[in-house]
């Protein structure tokens, strides 16, 4: 049965990075603009202002998020992600005021991750509306037994996950979410970020990707705007929260 009514309207960005000054500045008028345009949600990319290697300061960094939020009171913003206390730090944003973090726990080695940042200790959902939305960040997604747990144990109706993924692994990264899509019953919002051009760190991005919860695509007129409409679950087959067995033995023969 579909639980509620209203579609999500959101905005996905793809974003470029350059030096975080610049990058403040596309920000402002990105977020703007979207919300002009009606978002409920606007998602930036993780690490969409300074990458892995150029400083920032989080709680600059947090004053104009706090700003942005809070000249658009009527849309929400996913800020994904800033270093901050030693973590990969993903922040949700309503009217001003920081509602959700979470810090990425599945850090990816090959990029030396395990070295930059100290891994969360916590998967995290945020409610917003009639929504729950459940926050993984890039190689989070490698891992489904945290979209099941966000899915079951938080009741998440869509998993949000910002990434820094690399163009030449797209097929991967899409991949990875229609799975999460199709095994949970739940919309998954991939947004990655489309290219760093700070002369530090050039990078090439994958795309954005929405798949509905029977691994569909949804489709987008313009490349950032999406519609979440749960009337997408009437056909879903399987259920985890009304079939799901728990079994915590494993026996090996």
């Amino acid at each position: 049965m579909v639980e509620a009514e209203a579609p999500m309207r959101i905005h996905l960005s793809r974003f470029v990075t350059t030096a975080v000054d610049a990058g403040l500045e596309r920000m402002d008028q990105e977020g703007a603009a979207a919300a002009a345009a009606g978002a409920e949600l606007v998602v930036f990319p993780e690490g969409f202002l300074h990458g892995y290697l150029q400083p920032a300061d989080p709680a600059a960094l947090r004053a104009r998020f706090r700003r942005l939020s809070g000249d658009h009171p009527r849309t929400a913003f996913l800020f994904g992600t800033i270093t901050e206390a030693g973590r990969n730090r993903l922040t949700f944003w309503e009217a001003g005021e920081a509602r959700a973090q979470y810090d990425k726990v599945h850090l990816f080695r090959p990029n030396g991750e395990d070295r930059m940042w100290a891994p969360g200790d916590r998967y995290v959902a945020v409610r917003f509306r009639d929504w729950t939305l459940g926050l993984l960040t890039c190689n989070d997604i490698r891992f489904p037994e945290q979209a099941r747990a966000l899915r079951l144990e938080a009741g998440a109706d869509a998993l949000l996950v910002p990434a820094w993924w690399p163009w030449r692994r797209d097929h991967v990264w899409r991949t990875l979410l229609r799975a999460r899509a199709i095994e949970n019953a739940v919309f998954t919002v991939g947004c990655c970020v489309a290219a760093s051009e700070w002369p530090g760190e050039p990078f090439s991005g994958a795309g954005n990707h929405v798949f509905d919860p029977l691994g569909d695509p949804i489709p987008t007129d313009d490349d950032h705007t999406y519609v979440l409409d749960r009337a997408r679950a009437a056909a879903v087959l399987v259920d985890p929260r009304t079939t799901h067995v728990p079994i915590s033995r494993v026996d090996v023969c």
